[in-house]
């Protein structure tokens, strides 16, 4: 009975220590695959999501057709307000409606701050000039792209 016993406890040692040594080695693979993957995904930064700002995209359609006609917008009539949109936005705001940022694709503050410029213009935003693009910015948005 006590070979019994021993040889059980050594066979379930030596279960715990493979599971142990595959779980290791998995996790060090696990590890080492995932370092290249976010690398691969952080590399293309300076593509920065779509920000459509409540447009449909066939809104966000015609605010490219009148970047494309005015503004040097080259990319793609996709209803899909991306970097390339904004930058053909942010020449026009340098122009007209007092943006002094970087020509960067990034619609932040400064971006939404000369958007609601033109927007309390011609399109009846009401609001603050804060660069938040809140309910007031995102309805006077849309009657822009109508």
């Amino acid at each position: 009975m006590r070979p019994n016993v021993l040889a059980r406890t050594l066979v379930g040692l030596t279960a715990v220590a493979a599971l142990a040594a595959g779980s290791l080695a998995t996790a060090g693979t696990s590890f080492a695959a995932s370092a290249p993957a976010t690398q691969a995904v952080s590399a293309p930064a300076a593509t920065l999501s779509t920000e459509n700002f409540g447009l449909t995209t066939a809104e966000a359609k015609n605010v490219q057709t009148f970047l494309a006609g005015d503004w040097d917008y080259t990319g793609k009539i996709d209803g899909q307000l991306g970097t390339e949109s904004w930058k053909a936005f942010q020449r026009c705001f340098k122009k007209y409606w007092g943006y002094t940022d970087a020509i960067d694709g990034d619609p932040g503050p400064n971006t939404i701050m000369a958007l609601q410029r033109l927007l309390k213009d011609d399109y009846g935003y009401t609001g603050k000039i804060d660069g938040i693009a809140g309910s007031g910015t995102r309805a006077a948005f849309k009657r822009f792209a109508a």
